[in-house]
């Protein structure tokens, strides 16, 4: 009992896709933000000295992020 897929159209054709997907680019900047937040954590149970350290990764890591996410979205065009 299988179905045949309906095709949109009479003829079969399938029309092209109306707009363009948009990708990010590869980042290694989310494990940098993980591992910060990790060791911030685990410096709170351990120093305040290591907690302070992961706290500045991640806060580096984060304005990094935030920064290159707003190229990337300034780059793209108006009606997307």
């Amino acid at each position: 009992m299988t179905r045949e897929p309906v095709s949109p159209q009479a003829d079969g054709d399938v029309p092209p896709p109306s707009e363009e997907v948009h990708l990010p680019e590869p980042s290694y900047l989310p494990v940098f933000l993980a591992f910060g937040l990790t060791i911030a954590l685990v410096g709170i149970l351990l120093s305040w000295v290591i907690c302070g350290i992961g706290g500045a990764i991640f806060l580096v890591a984060l304005f990094k992020w935030l920064r290159s996410a707003r190229q990337e979205l300034s780059d793209l065009p108006l009606e997307h």
